[in-house]
């Protein structure tokens, strides 16, 4: 059954400054982004007439929220790190609510007063926000850092999973505006190592053994007790956050449902617990089409993972084989941030993950049969983040042009590192690097508004159209200042299509499920649901596309988990659309 709802129906607008006179003609840019490592021509595609453009409106909206990380002299790790944001459905009322991960007193580690509280914010619909924290029951405890969203037990309801540097969090949701903490009964506090329990950074829901019930990822990162850190000295009479190298890694923790409300830890059976690095981000594909989804975990100054499912049964390993675990010149990258989606339109999903200045921040496309290339240098990226560092990042059309840009939230890892290099500063600008459509990236976030490019200590950002007006906005965190809320303020013409995917055979949600589109002008698009998106954060489950001139898709297939084939013919556009999966 396909259901077509009215995006109108669904939303109220954002009250916002809109902008206005610009030629719809902006939306016609098309090109081949070549997937191969051949040399691009040198000529610079003219910029385009219509720029992206962002307008900053939290505190207009109500979205008052400080990450509070309790820096102290000890240069605690922890304290350089938090923190994460989520956008979910929680009432079902058709918009994006928000949830924000803070951290604790430090050394207690503990909640000790309403301002380390996480939150969550209710989306009014006409462009403000409520804080309902108290109500739904969501304050949360310990130190936190990470969020995943999704719906665990099929109830038509988004769930909360917290990662923390303490107990891990797990918080049903009720159906009446409030949620249960259910950690202790869905054993999910958290895995050992060495009797202690692990610092999960981040964390993801996928369906690895396609059983119709999502499964949990875990990001652990590195050995860590409170107020122990080592003495680092950045010069003399000056302590220093330390580098990562000082610190042991750990492996990852998969958890299996077992569809009765409660988690198995499958991390030692399925083999995951064989590998050791210090986990930063987890993001989902099936980069080989086999049929089961794989992960991508972008490390901290060890080689990233690249997990190989095996028939929902085990994973193997094969980062260093596939191309993705290193830079071109054999180095270990910090990874921070991923996101795992097809940015060439090609059929195949790439990575690309965030890391530290001088390292840039790798691009690698999928050749298929298991096989990356670094284009890191071929698509400008190279050149352009060279000088950056960056968190949390993500890989969406923000103009709807029909090629998807990239979106990196950017500050340094330490807050003294401008002691160390007079030339490098801690808080940076986020940055926008436009997709040409020609295997090139510009960076165009100086030309997105007076607010994108505030230099902030920027942390990480959930992605979502949290007005319903066909695009994607975002949330960003900063390290001890207050959340930004984006909204999308791009005045172009151009078309797009929102899906909303309802599980039957495949989990409710429909993540993992594929989708491609075929437009009036015979291009092609891929994309997939997830809510694993870049560092610490949970996105919009809600598929989009851009469609530039489109005002039609002649064709759209959904390939569910359940491997249901689902074809639809000529879709109308620029509507949110709710496809339910076929039940035979």
């Amino acid at each position: 059954m396909t259901h077509v709802l009215d995006s109108g129906k669904l939303s109220r607008r954002l009250i916002v400054r809109m902008l206005s006179g610009v030629a719809a003609f902006a939306c016609a840019r098309r090109g081949l982004f070549a997937a191969q490592v051949a040399v691009q021509p040198a000529t610079k595609p003219e910029p385009s007439p219509s720029p992206i453009r962002f307008e900053e409106v939290a505190n207009h909206s109500g979205l008052h929220f400080v990450t509070h990380n309790h820096p102290t002299a000890n240069k605690n790790q922890i304290e350089t790190m938090v923190a994460g944001v989520g956008l979910l459905d929680y009432d079902g009322d058709g918009l994006l609510d928000i949830f924000l991960v803070n951290g604790a007193e430090i050394p207690s580690l503990e909640k000790s007063s309403p301002e380390y509280w996480n939150r969550l914010f209710h989306n009014n619909g006409d462009g403000t926000f409520t804080d309902v924290t108290e109500k739904a029951g969501v304050i949360g405890f310990g130190y936190g850092m990470g969020v995943a969203v999704a719906d665990y037990d099929n109830d038509g309801r988004p769930d909360i999973f917290v990662a923390n540097v303490t107990s891990n969090q797990l918080l049903h949701n009720n159906g009446n505006g409030t949620f249960t903490d259910v950690t202790a009964r869905a054993g999910l506090s958290g895995a050992l190592h060495n009797g202690k329990k692990m610092w999960s950074v981040g964390a993801g829901w996928f369906d690895y053994n396609n059983d119709g019930l999502l499964d949990l990822f875990v990001v652990n990162y590195c050995g860590w007790e409170v107020n122990k850190d080592p003495f680092c000295a950045l010069k003399e009479g000056l302590r220093a956050y330390c580098h990562p190298k000082y610190y042991l890694p750990l492996h990852n923790t998969l958890y299996r449902n077992n569809g009765d409300g409660t988690f198995t830890d499958v991390t030692h059976e399925t083999g995951l617990d064989a590998f050791f690095g210090k986990g930063m981000s987890v993001s989902f594909a099936d980069y080989d089409r086999d049929g089961y989804v794989d992960a991508f975990v972008a490390n901290d100054t060890t080689p990233n993972f690249l997990f190989h499912n095996l028939g929902g049964k085990r994973f193997e390993e094969v980062a260093v084989g596939a191309g993705v675990a290193y830079s071109p010149d054999g180095n270990a990258l910090s990874g921070m941030g991923s996101d795992f989606r097809d940015v060439n339109n090609d059929g195949l999903p790439d990575i690309w993950h965030t890391a530290v200045e001088h390292q840039t921040f790798p691009l690698y496309l999928n050749l298929g049969k298991g096989q990356f290339v670094d284009a890191t240098a071929t698509s400008g990226l190279a050149q352009l983040t060279n000088h950056m560092s960056g968190w949390g990042n993500g890989i969406y059309d923000f103009d709807n042009d029909g090629w998807k840009d990239l979106f990196v939230a950017r500050s340094n890892v330490m807050d003294n590192i401008h002691e160390l290099v007079a030339s490098e500063e801690y808080p940076e600008r986020n940055s926008l690097f436009r997709n040409l459509g020609n295997g090139k990236f510009e960076e165009v976030g100086e030309q997105a508004g007076p607010d994108f490019v505030i230099a902030s200590p920027h942390r990480g950002v959930a992605f979502g159209d949290i007005n319903n007006d066909g695009r994607i906005d975002m949330v960003v965190t900063q390290l001890g200042g207050n959340a930004k809320l984006f909204h999308n303020a791009t005045a172009n013409g151009c078309h797009w299509i929102l899906i909303r995917l309802v599980g039957t055979r495949s989990n409710r949600m429909g993540l993992g499920a594929q989708i491609r589109i075929t437009t009036e002008d015979g291009a092609t698009q891929w994309n997939q649901a997830t809510t694993a998106v870049g560092y610490a954060c949970s996105s919009d489950p809600r598929v989009h596309f851009g469609l530039g001139k489109n005002r039609l898709i002649r064709e759209l297939e959904v390939l569910w988990p359940s491997r249901t084939r689902q074809t639809l013919q000529n879709v109308e556009v620029d509507r949110i659309m709710t496809i339910e999966e076929p039940r035979g």
